[in-house]
Order: C-alpha cells, then sequence, then structure tokens
C-alpha cells in the first residue's frame, strides 16, 4: 500500500511526536534503573526469615517444588504457613523455586551492586548538559540507551564471572543513563514551544513513574514463568527499540529534521523570540553558581527529589513492616503514590500551559503560587500523618496525597530551568540532578538511623518531620527568591568572523 509522504509530514505535530519520544526514553531509563533491584531477588541465595532465626537456603533441583515466596521488600524469602515433612516426619530445610543459577553473594555485596548504578549516575550529571548543548542531543541519548541494552544483555554472563562484574556492569549503565535526564532538557528547550513546555516535563515525570510502576510487576512475572536471564533480556530489547526509535524519529533540533512542514519548523523557532541561540557557547559557571533564582531552584528541586526517593526507597518498608499489610498489598499500595504523582503531574502540566498561553498570571507569580501545591501541601501532610496516621487506611491516604500533590512540579521546579536559561537548560539541570541524585543514598540512612532500635510510628515521627520541614523551607526560599524570568547570563555573545570584522552585539537567533 503507497502512503502519502505529504500526510505522513502533516499528521502529527513533529514536537508531539517529540514528547512521546521523551516519555518512552523516561519509561526505558528507569526499567534499567530499578529492574535489578527485582532481578537480584532471584539470582542471590535467599534467607528464611522466622521470628527468632535467619537461615540460607540451599539451591533446588529444576524439579524441586516452590515452597516460599519472595520478599520484594528486603530481598528474603518468606516461608509459607504450611511446613514441609520427610517420610519420618521430621521437619526440612524448604527448597527454593528455580528461577535460574542463584549465587552466593552477601548483603553487602548485594547492596553494592545496588549502588554501583547511582555511583555510575553521579558521574555523568554533570557533564551531560554541556556535551548536548554543545554537540547535540540525539546522538548522547540514542547511543546510551544501544550501548545500556548490549550492557544489560551481558548480565547473565556477567554474573557467571563474578559480582565485580556485575557491579561493573551496573556502574557502567549508570554512567549511560545519567547523560539521559539533563539531555531530555535540551531537547525540550530546542524542541517544545514556552507555552507547551509544562506538558513536555511532565512526561519526563510521568515517563519515570510510569517506569517504576510497570517494571517491578513485569520483571517479576519474567522471572517466575520464564527465568530471571529474561528479566535482563527484554529490558535489553526494549532499550535497544528506543534507542533505534529515538535515532529515526528525533533530530537535534526542528531546523534539523528531515519531514518536518515549514510551518511548524517556523512557528515553533518563532516562539523562541530572543531567548534561544544557535550559538554554541560554554556555560557561565560562576554566573550560575551565583544565581540567587537558580540556588533557590536547586534547594527546590533538592527537596521534591528527598520526597520522592524517600518514599521510593521505604514505602514499601513502611507499609510493611509498620502499618502491618502483607506484602502483596504493600508492593500494590506503594506504587498508588507513583500513580497519583503521574497522572497529577500531567493535570498540573496542563493547568500550567494554559495559565500562560491565556496570560492569566506571569511566569514568576505561577511557579511561586504553585508551590503551595508541590511543596507546602505535601510537607502539611507529612506533618500530620503521625498525629492522625494511627489507622494505616489514613496513613497510606496521606502518603499518596504527598506524592499527589507533588505532581505540581511538572510546573514549578522541574520546569523552572527552562525559564532562567533556555540555552543552559540542559546544564542547570544536570547541577541539579547531581545534587538530588545524593537524596537517594541520604534518606535510607535517615530511616536506618531513627529505626535502628525500634522500628514504629514513633520512629517513623521523626523522619516524616524532618522531610516535612526540608518541603516546607525550601518552598519559602523559592517563593522569596526564585523567578521565573529569562536571567542576563542566558544571553550569548556571537563572535566576530573575518568576514565580519565589525564587532557584533549579543544575538538571539531563533534557529538552532
Amino acid at each position: 500500500m503507497i502512503i502519502n509522504s505529504d500526510i505522513i509530514q502533516g499528521a502529527i505535530p513533529k514536537r508531539f511526536i517529540v514528547t512521546i519520544m521523551i516519555f518512552m526514553a523516561c519509561t526505558a531509563s528507569f526499567m534499567l534503573r530499578v529492574h535489578m533491584s527485582i532481578n537480584l531477588l532471584a539470582m542471590v541465595q535467599p534467607t528464611i526469615r522466622g521470628t527468632n532465626y535467619t537461615a540460607n537456603i540451599a539451591t533446588p533441583t529444576p524439579t524441586s517444588v516452590p515452597l516460599a515466596t519472595l520478599d520484594v521488600t528486603n530481598g528474603s524469602l518468606l516461608p509459607f504457613n504450611d511446613t514441609q515433612y520427610d517420610d519420618n516426619d521430621d521437619q526440612v530445610t524448604p527448597l527454593v523455586p528455580d528461577f535460574g543459577p542463584r549465587y552466593d553473594w552477601s548483603q553487602t555485596m548485594q547492596s553494592h551492586i545496588l549502588g554501583a548504578y547511582f555511583y555510575g549516575y553521579l558521574l555523568t550529571s554533570l557533564p551531560a548538559g554541556p556535551l548536548a548543548e554543545r554537540y547535540g542531543p540525539q546522538r548522547l541519548i540514542g547511543y546510551s540507551f544501544l550501548l545500556s541494552a548490549i550492557v544489560t544483555a551481558l548480565f547473565p554472563l556477567l554474573a557467571m564471572v563474578d559480582a565485580t562484574a556485575i557491579i561493573a556492569g551496573r556502574f557502567l549503565i549508570g554512567v549511560l543513563s545519567g547523560c539521559v535526564y539533563p539531555t531530555l532538557h535540551n531537547v525540550i528547550s530546542r524542541w517544545i514551544p514556552p507555552n507547551e513546555k509544562s506538558k513536555a516535563v511532565a512526561c519526563i515525570s510521568g515517563g519515570s513513574t510510569f517506569g517504576t510502576v510497570i517494571t517491578w510487576p513485569f520483571a517479576g512475572l519474567l522471572t517466575e514463568h520464564l527465568g530471571w536471564v529474561y528479566a535482563f533480556y527484554v529490558p535489553a530489547l526494549i532499550s535497544a527499540l528506543v534507542g533505534i526509535i529515538w535515532f529515526w524519529l528525533v533530530s537535534d533540533s526542528p531546523s534539523e529534521h528531515k519531514t518536518i512542514t515549514k510551518e511548524e519548523r517556523d512557528f515553533i523557532e518563532s516562539s523562541f523570540g530572543d531567548t534561544v541561540s544557535k550559538v554554541k557557547a560554554r556555560p557561565p559557571l560562576v554566573k550560575v553558581l551565583t544565581s540567587l533564582p537558580f540556588l533557590a531552584l536547586i534547594l527546590a528541586h533538592y527537596a521534591s527529589f528527598w520526597g520522592l526517593n524517600f518514599f521510593v526507597t521505604q514505602a514499601p518498608k513502611f507499609i510493611n513492616e509498620v502499618l502491618g499489610f502483607k506484602l502483596a498489598n504493600a508492593g500494590f499500595l506503594s506504587s498508588l503514590p507513583y500513580v497519583a504523582r503521574m497522572f497529577s503531574g500531567f493535570l498540573f502540566g496542563y493547568i500550567g500551559d494554559l495559565l500562560r498561553r491565556k496570560q492569566i498570571m506571569s511566569v514568576t507569580s505561577l511557579r511561586k503560587s504553585f508551590t503551595v501545591f508541590s511543596h507546602f501541601l505535601p510537607g502539611a501532610f507529612l506533618i500530620a500523618l503521625p498525629f492522625i496516621g494511627r489507622d494505616p487506611i489514613v496513613t497510606v491516604s496521606c502518603i499518596i496525597a504527598c506524592l499527589g500533590f507533588n505532581g505540581a512540579s511538572t510546573i514549578t521546579n522541574l520546569v523552572n530551568a527552562q525559564d532562567l536559561a533556555p540555552n543552559f537548560a540542559a546544564t542547570l539541570y544536570g547541577l541539579m540532578n547531581f545534587l538530588a541524585t545524593t537524596a537517594g543514598f541520604l534518606a535510607p540512612m535517615l530511616v536506618a538511623f531513627f529505626t535502628k532500635e525500634k522500628n514504629t510510628m514513633d520512629e517513623w515521627k521523626y523522619v516524616f518531620l524532618i522531610t516535612a520541614g526540608i518541603y516546607i523551607l525550601s518552598g519559602i526560599i523559592f517563593t522569596v527568591l526564585g523567578s521565573g524570568k529569562v536571567q542576563k547570563w542566558n544571553e550569548i555573545k556571537k563572535q566576530p568572523s573575518e568576514s565580519s570584522p565589525t564587532p557584533t552585539p549579543a544575538v538571539q537567533s531563533v534557529r538552532l
């Protein structure tokens, strides 16, 4: 069948396709980030947790009957209520499901495997932004997913070598993934008109959340039915497909896209006015790091990520161990706050773009006023939680409301870098993301400090109150010092050429 190419070119706006690809990239990136936490449970020698003991379980033969279920909260096996006896009515050690080869890696080694990703991630968060601004985002993201696919597919072989090989592989995945998010902000700054940016940023937040929500049950099903090696092969395949489709559908800028209509290209480029330049330059780091609006943004972004990482790492533990929900219910309930955050992110993104398009309020007023939803209300719910949350349902509802309202970050801290410096949005987000990633280490340490002796609501109360304080204090600082205006250091001065010896004033071309 022959399809008219003019119809293809005009049917769907290319910036809409780019936005969809941003969502897919974030989904695949988070799949590569979180799938190891499930896969690892099936790769190691698990333990049985009883009331007063912990014991190792031998790896079963292929004919073994599963007598235990995986505890996805802490990587151990929870025994069934039934006890297994031999022919002489003597109790014997239960067998475990045969998901594939199992390795005798200590808890410390397992923590190194899970943590290696974040060390690699930190390594490239800072340089990714400048690299994207200088060399373009298409290749940086495309090759990141293709190379990540190769490394992920090699994990079954790396596991046969040694645990250190797995650590090296996870570190490399982190290095490659650290390029993605700062570079996506560069894509947004090049492709998405200002009045549509909130929805595009919502795709970053929504894609990340969606990737987390689907990966845990998806990896579990693959492991249960096909074995844990396929829980690596399938994400590797998805990563490769995203990389290939990215190269096919996305270009560095509208001016370089082969099938975009002239009308859409002109519309995108004219929408930037004089805020985006085609001239490549190094970001003015001294001015960036001494800018009060940017420093306020860093604090607001850190608080938002602190709350997100706190619940990502600790919600299943809290719901299971403190509130007393069964594991299956705890896993489901733990995902509800992220589902709420994903949908509210899209809703707030739509509201933000609508308010900008109708010019109901200034960009600065928009960013500051919606911190009520993204920071102050989450803080308020966390303050109330220890005092009204003695009922498990009420407690879970508070957590859902906390992250649900934090979805408004799509029109506060997540998009504000685009306001301050469209030319250097990727660099700004790289700096923000680098610092915010440390919350992934510090939040679990805070929980461990307060719950090392006892693990009740009385101990968790301090964790919730500290997190609430971080939300509210950063929100106050952002409200006072934040801005939605383009900063002077966003300007790029065009260097005089030999053919034009006369000095040229600051140029803000809309061509990319």
